[in-house]
């Protein structure tokens, strides 16, 4: 039986958005570093493209924990952005940028994690994109799952990421690119020993790419097995996805959260709350 850990006080998902708090009414305590120019280092955030892509358009994004050593180890935050350009009702805004991201950061308020933004790349792997991956008519993701393997080997070999301890994350499109991406064929699901998908989940709604049905999204699911996923969305989000779960009868270690605010936004990880805390001691845990 698939084991869906669900906590209605904290999932709130039985209420509509409006009548969740906005993230506006709460101080963040976290300020997520502007990029910087040169190499990486302890507490910078820089752009880094990976060798063989010299010539191109593309690029991540790295950030070094406050407390970065070169002979130490550390678990490795691996994070994919929503689509972009998006504006809601709310003021909830994302660029599609990699530089745009933010769940990582709130997730490890800056220290004990490496921090690795990637892009979607075009069709041809030459550029980053702001909308879904690949390029029209084709979607074909496998340029995204290259540059990932790619980007992830550099991680681990030059700044210190423990290859044993992967987490993948994302938001709204990275959400549905934590399965999508990160579960796509046995040579990247492999790499993962947790998940972070927050505001949607792949296989919960059609989008219209190929392979976004529920079939091809069941598949990608199975390669999961028994690592944790800690899926979190705002209003119905939360709910739907654990409603699918259940209908697609996959025996996984999933924990469900609503995040307790109602914007489609992943600031809301820089500030204060009862799941962010949640999600740290998850974290933990999954990577012991």
């Amino acid at each position: 039986m698939i084991r869906v850990i669900l906590m209605l006080a904290a999932l709130c998902i039985a209420q509509a958005g409006a009548q969740l708090p906005d993230i506006a009414t709460i101080e963040p305590d976290l300020t997520v570093p502007g990029l910087s120019e040169g190499k990486p280092g302890p507490g910078k955030r820089v752009k880094v493209t990976v060798p063989g892509y010299d010539g191109t358009k593309v690029y991540h994004v790295l950030y070094l924990p406050t407390d970065w050593h070169p002979d130490r180890k550390y678990p490795v935050l691996v994070e994919y952005a929503g689509n972009g350009p998006y504006r809601n009702r709310y003021g909830d805004i994302s660029s599609g940028l990699v530089e745009g991201s933010r769940m990582g950061y709130g997730i490890s308020a800056g220290k004990g994690y490496l921090w690795l933004c990637l892009p979607y790349l075009n069709g041809e792997g030459t550029t980053n994109v702001k909308s879904w991956w690949g390029s029209k008519p084709g979607h074909d993701p496998l340029p995204t799952v290259n540059y990932c393997l790619e980007a992830v080997k550099l991680a681990c070999a030059s700044y210190g990421g423990d290859r044993e301890k992967l987490v993948l994350c994302g938001f709204s499109r990275g959400a549905i690119a934590c399965n999508f991406i990160g579960l796509h064929n046995d040579r990247i699901s492999g790499l993962w020993r947790a998940f972070i998908p927050y505001s949607h989940y792949d296989g919960v709604r059609k989008w219209g790419y190929p392979g976004a049905d529920r079939d091809s999204a069941l598949q990608r699911l199975r390669r999961l097995g028994q690592r944790p996923q800690f899926i979190c969305g705002e209003g119905d989000n939360a709910r739907e996805t654990a409603r699918y779960l259940a209908e697609t009868k996959v025996d996984g270690k999933f924990t469900i959260r609503g995040t307790g605010f109602r914007n489609h936004n992943d600031a809301w990880l820089l500030r204060p709350s009862v799941v962010r805390r949640e999600l740290r001691v998850w974290l933990v845990r999954a990577l012991e």
